[in-house]
């Protein structure tokens, strides 16, 4: 995982700094694009001078198929890859969910990780970047939005989509963004920030 720390020098965000974004690269395939596009979107995320943004790639956590005898709202985990991701989960107060479409499906490595957690998630704003074929990875990003719902989570309606993703790689296989899709992903990252920073009563103990 990589952190990016940023400081604030614009004043009037000074009281809802710092909010902690985690960028969530979905994809464990060894052929997966996914890094590529968590890279970039980390970095643009933290020059906005808002969040402490650290980059999570689900690869390195290693998480079996659900293999936790307790149910996750108990909290009661048993092993040590749950309760790093859990605590991984637990400390941001945001999340963008960098996402691929399998089958017009995310794939099962992310929606694992997601149904192996569950109070970690509640009262936090999420965003989604998808990739794939011709849809962008459209349906992907919709049946995410479904899922977190479930778990208090509140998906943006703005998604950051990349159709036909080979486009955006230059010769020398490097991800290259255009004008448009900065300029979406800045606009989500305005209303993740707004949302994050609404809902930090709801998520404050007791």
């Amino acid at each position: 995982m990589v952190k990016y720390f940023t400081q604030v020098t614009n004043c009037d965000h000074m009281e809802e700094f710092p909010v902690k974004l985690n960028v969530i690269i979905g994809s464990t395939r060894p052929s997966r694009r996914g890094p590529l596009v968590g890279r970039w979107f980390a970095d643009l995320a933290g020059q906005q001078g808002r969040f402490e943004v650290e980059l999570v790639d689900l690869a390195e956590y290693r998480l079996p198929l659900l293999d936790e005898a307790e149910h996750p709202r108990l909290q009661r985990y048993e092993h040590a890859h749950t309760k790093r991701w859990s605590a991984s989960v637990a400390a941001a107060d945001a999340y963008v969910f960098v996402t691929p479409e399998y089958d017009y499906f995310p794939p099962a490595t992310l929606v694992n990780a997601i149904q192996v957690l569950a109070r970690e998630w509640a009262y936090k704003p999420a965003g989604f970047v998808s990739y794939g074929g011709i849809s962008g990875g459209l349906r992907a990003a919709q049946q995410l939005r479904l899922l977190i719902s479930s778990l208090s989570v509140y998906p943006l309606p703005q998604v950051v989509p990349l159709p036909q993703f080979e486009q955006y790689l230059d010769d020398a296989g490097v991800f290259r963004p255009t004008k448009p899709v900065v300029d979406g992903a800045v606009g989500m990252l305005d209303e993740l920030h707004k949302w994050a920073v609404a809902l930090e009563t709801m998520r404050k103990p007791g």
